[in-house]
């Protein structure tokens, strides 16, 4: 471990773009250094090919991106924003709104806590993991309690040093199910509600490091929520590196925190991100809606020298 210390580097600061949603009328206000920014002006139950080429270039840029006071976001609309991007998934283990089996409901009240702490990228337990997921604030604790906070997991990649960059590259880790949902699988009654879940997705392999598919920029793709270990080392060796990467992401320089209000909005990136709720607001009622949309296989790709 004490070789990995200091195999990370200084963040350097992104250059900005020039912005579609600037020439909508639209104000982009970043939130944090490594990722996030909040977009004012638009109205997400009306989307065109203009509007929704700004939302996907906001997206490509930032990462992650917040609206606020949706008020017209119905599940229609939901529905209808995410299919822009592709098809839809549906999620074994949660509920879902009437009519709308895409759409989840992520509901903690004091009758059923969170029971997920840890950064996380989605539903990295399947082959093709989602590109993103579209998450609309329904109810909303009061006092400022149950933020979402993200993790810029290209940020953290570049920050490596390069000889753990060329390290890592080309590694796979394994990811399961079973390893993610192991508190809900040890409920009473938990193994039988999710048996089929269980049956229907067996452990994955991901590269370590994955090429966005739209972009090219590399960023780091192993999360400890779900998984479990890097093939090709040996069980102490694969901690030691897992723990190590996972002490490296949560560092504050590559986060950002979105205060929930209701009717907001948050469209992240899957494939260069990891999250996790902020569960400080138990026994207060949170409901959210979720929809994730399909996303490719991961891989890894080379840059190329410039």
């Amino acid at each position: 471990m004490r070789a990995l210390r200091g195999a990370c580097r200084r963040l350097s600061t992104p250059a900005l773009k020039p912005s579609s949603a600037h020439a909508l009328g639209w104000r982009v206000t970043p939130v944090a250094h490594a990722l996030g920014a909040e977009i004012e002006g638009a109205d997400l139950s009306h989307i065109g090919a203009t509007e929704f080429a700004a939302v996907r270039e906001a997206l490509l840029q930032h990462e992650v991106i917040f609206f606020r006071d949706q008020a017209s976001f119905d599940p229609a609309a939901h529905r209808a924003l995410a299919q822009l991007f592709g098809g839809v998934q549906t999620h074994p283990a949660y509920a879902t709104v009437a009519g709308f089996p895409e759409i989840t409901i992520l509901e903690n009240d004091r009758e059923r806590p969170s029971l997920i702490e840890k950064w996380h990228t989605d539903m990295t337990f399947r082959p093709r993991p989602p590109l993103g997921s579209i998450l609309h604030g329904i109810v909303i604790p009061d006092g400022g309690r149950g933020d979402t906070e993200f993790l810029s997991m290209s940020a953290a990649f570049e920050a490596l040093e390069p000889s753990l960059r060329r390290r890592l590259a080309g590694l796979e880790a394994e990811h399961s199910f079973e390893h993610g949902f192991k508190e809900s699988l040890s409920q009473p009654g938990g193994r039988q509600r999710l048996a089929q879940a269980l049956a229907d997705n067996p452990p994955v392999t991901h590269p370590v490091v994955r090429t966005h598919p739209e972009s090219g920029r590399q960023s780091l793709f192993v999360n400890g929520l779900f998984t479990t270990r890097i093939l090709g080392l040996g069980e102490g060796e694969s901690a030691e590196l897992l723990g190590f990467l996972q002490e490296h992401m949560e560092q504050p320089r590559f986060r950002c925190r979105f205060r929930w209000r209701p009717h907001s909005v948050a469209i992240w990136d899957n494939r260069l991100t990891q999250h996790r709720p902020v569960n400080d607001y138990w026994p207060s009622h949170r409901k959210l809606q979720r929809i994730t949309i399909d996303g490719d296989r991961p891989f890894y790709r080379a840059a190329e020298a410039a």
